[in-house]
C-alpha cells in the first residue's frame, strides 16, 4: 500500500501506518520515500496529473518490482477504512486501527477495491447558481430534477464546459462510447483516484489511460489550464474514467474513504 504526499514531515507517521511512503511535489525527501523523480518520468507535470505522475513511474520503471498480490493506493490526507468514524475528533491510534492494510479472505472473490460513491445530484443547488448563473438560466431544469446533475454536467461546471467530451473523443474505440454514456447518465463516481486492485490488472490500467491522457496533453496544450478545477485537468479526466474502467471490467468491492490529513497529529 502506497501512501502518496507532498511533505517530507509525514514519513514516520506514513510508516507507522504500515504504508509505503511516497514523496510527490518539490519538496526534498528522504532516501526512504519512493519518488517519481528517477528513470522515465512525468514528475515536472505534477501540478497538472497530481497524483498520476506516481502512476507513469510505476508503470514505467516499477512494475516488475511489486511482489504481492494486491497494490494499493492512498493520500496523506485520504484512507480507505474498514468502517466509518468521526473524522474531527479522529484519534491517530484510532486511525491505525481502522484504515486498511491488507486483503483478507474477504475481498478474495474481488478484483478492486474502489471509494464509495460520491454523488454529483447533493451538490448544493445555491453554488451552481452563485458560481455559474448563465448555465443555470440556460438550463434551468437543474432546480426540479437531481438526475440531470450528471458526471458530465459536474464536469462541465467545475472543470471546464465541453472539456470532457473532447477528451473523450480522443478515447480508443474500445472505451469511448461506454465512457460517454457513464458521464452522461450516471450521477456518482468513485473519488480520489484511490483504488486497491489485484497487481496483475495494473498493468492494463495504464495502458489505457496514459496513452488517452498524452492525447489529452495536445488538446488543452493551447488552453490557460488556471485555477485548481483546471490546472489539474488530467487528474480529474482520469478520475472519472478510473471509476468507469474498473467498474466496467472487472468486480468491485466499495469501501469508505475517511479525510484526515496527517499534518492534524503531533509528530511522532
Amino acid at each position: 500500500m502506497y501512501c502518496l504526499t507532498l511533505k517530507p514531515e509525514h514519513e514516520k507517521k506514513i510508516s507507522d501506518l504500515k504504508y509505503i511512503p511516497v514523496g510527490l511535489g518539490k519538496e526534498k525527501f528522504s532516501k526512504n520515500f519512493l519518488s517519481d523523480k528517477s528513470g522515465e518520468t512525468i514528475s515536472e507535470k505534477n501540478s497538472y496529473y497530481g497524483e498520476y505522475t506516481f502512476h507513469y513511474w510505476i508503470w514505467k520503471n516499477y512494475l516488475n518490482k511489486i511482489q504481492t498480490d494486491w497494490v494499493g493506493f492512498c493520500q496523506y490526507r485520504k484512507f480507505f477504512v474498514k468502517q466509518l468514524v468521526d473524522e474531527k475528533n479522529l484519534l491517530y491510534s484510532t486511525l491505525k486501527e481502522v484504515t486498511i492494510k491488507e486483503i483478507d479472505e474477504n475481498f478474495s472473490n474481488y478484483d478492486c477495491i474502489l471509494g464509495k460513491q460520491f454523488s454529483v445530484e447533493n451538490y448544493k443547488l445555491i453554488k451552481i447558481i452563485k458560481n455559474h448563473f448563465m448555465k443555470f438560466l440556460l438550463n434551468p431544469s437543474i432546480l426540479l430534477s437531481k438526475k440531470k446533475r450528471t458526471i458530465k454536467f459536474h464536469f462541465d461546471l467545475f472543470h471546464g464546459d465541453g472539456n470532457l467530451d473532447l477528451a473523450i473523443d480522443l478515447l480508443d474505440q474500445k472505451n469511448k462510447h461506454d465512457f460517454k454514456e457513464f458521464v452522461y447518465t450516471k450521477t456518482s463516481f468513485n473519488p480520489h483516484n484511490m483504488f486497491i486492485c489485484k497487481t496483475k490488472y495494473l498493468a492494463k490500467y495504464y495502458e489505457t489511460v496514459f496513452p488517452w491522457l498524452e492525447k489529452c496533453e495536445s488538446l488543452f496544450k493551447g488552453k490557460k489550464l488556471e485555477g485548481y478545477g483546471m490546472q489539474r485537468i488530467y487528474g480529474f479526466l482520469a478520475e472519472r474514467f478510473l471509476s468507469f474502467w474498473f467498474t466496467k471490467n472487472y468486480k468491485v468491492k466499495e469501501l469508505p474513504i475517511i479525510v484526515k490529513d496527517l499534518s492534524d497529529y503531533n509528530p511522532l
